[in-house]
């Protein structure tokens, strides 16, 4: 029961800890000049910052939006949103089951499954920042959005996306220490140690993401209002700027290269060192339960970088001239990683899947219980 509470409340610190920037970064976009957030920002890092900007999009009225046109050349956009609106059905329920099995019960309460919380915490945040908003949007025409929800928007879904390839370096560093240490992991890898680490993670990747969106949101929109996307992404917005957006491109191409190339770096690193320590034992038993323990990992990564390369690739060879079908593939690319998610880990990992096979035996063995004590009552 200990480890249960201990388990529990770091997990809830954690969701706490989401739930604080989700909040502060929300009501500062619509209420809040940039000069205020400065200050949020210090009280996180403790550096005293100097950015005297305020929240201008270089027109005569702020509440002034933009209006989000993608899919207009697509035939099959009812089908397309059709299919969003399942993968995002079925990322609710396969992410959320997993957080329920992981915390009902005690003996996955350490550190590899914190690590896979936090994972399902950003898959559900992802769909539900790209999904929803593109049923009003696409199916009712209501394409307007405004100037603190599209750069709200813009923020927290760069935010997750990059949080997406951050969890999977963690997962990786777990493994990591498993394999290598297996005698030592206990002792290195603690609830409280992994907490801290994500928590850091979390930290970083706000201000990673953070500056390319107040940058951007300073930019004069004096011409056009239409968003070729179908959210307020980076690049579709700062191009309608009308002025020189090459410290934009800068910027947001740095950006990039760090939260996506950064932790793919790592995971490659550390699956180096996990072949080169795995090779060093004599027993090929043990070597093939070393290498199966990484296969869950390694589908996930493959799952998240695949996709985005291959979409990357479509790009800019633009081997796909409809910008509107260029967009589909794109959105579909990162939405599907998190429907699967769960499902992978739940089928490839054998201790998590024999807790949910007991938990649903659980769950059917007392509806039988109480349809026997209704129909003797009834007697």
């Amino acid at each position: 029961m200990l480890i249960d509470r201990q388990f529990a409340i770091l997990f809830f610190i954690n969701i706490h800890f989401i739930y604080k920037i989700t909040f502060y970064f929300h009501f500062f976009c619509h209420t809040v000049a940039v000069n205020e957030l400065t200050v949020f920002i210090s009280a996180f890092t403790g550096v005293q910052m100097n950015l005297s900007v305020t929240f201008s999009n270089g027109t005569t009225s702020f509440n002034e939006g933009f209006y989000l046109t993608a899919f207009q050349t697509l035939p099959t956009k009812n089908y397309l949103i059709l299919g969003l609106a399942i993968i995002y059905i079925i990322t609710l329920l396969g992410n959320l089951v997993l957080l329920s099995v992981v915390l009902m019960n005690s003996s996955l309460q350490n550190p590899k499954y914190l690590a896979v919380c936090n994972l399902a915490v950003v898959d559900i945040s992802i769909n539900s920042v790209i999904i929803p908003q593109m049923v009003p949007v696409f199916v009712f025409n209501q394409n307007y959005i405004s100037f603190g929800a599209c750069f709200s928007q813009m923020f927290f879904m760069h935010f997750f996306g990059d949080m997406e390839s951050f969890s999977l370096a963690l997962l990786a560093y777990d493994r990591l220490i498993a394999i290598c240490w297996p005698l030592r992991y206990s002792t290195i890898n603690t609830n409280l140690r992994m907490l801290l680490i994500i928590a850091l993670i979390w930290i970083l990747v706000t201000l990673l993401d953070i500056f390319p969106v107040i940058f951007a949101s300073r930019l004069p929109y004096c011409s056009s209002r239409a968003v070729l996307s179908c959210c307020c992404e980076h690049g579709p917005v700062y191009r309608l700027a009308c002025t020189d957006t090459t410290y934009n491109r800068q910027l947001g191409t740095v950006k990039t290269m760090i939260t996506l190339l950064g932790p793919l770096f790592f995971i490659v690193f550390t699956y180096v060192i996990v072949v080169i320590a795995v090779m060093r034992i004599a027993s090929v038993t043990q070597r093939w339960k070393a290498f199966h323990t990484c296969l869950t990992h390694m589908m996930l990564v493959m799952l998240y970088y695949m996709p985005v390369i291959i979409a990357y690739v479509l790009g800019n060879l633009r081997l796909v001239q409809n910008v509107d079908l260029l967009t589909a593939i794109l959105t579909v690319s990162v939405t599907v990683p998190a429907m699967l998610n769960p499902i992978i880990y739940s089928l490839k990992t054998d201790e998590l899947k024999d807790r949910m096979v007991k938990l649903f035996r659980q769950s059917k063995v007392a509806q039988q219980i109480i349809k026997t004590e209704v129909k003797a009552l009834q007697q």
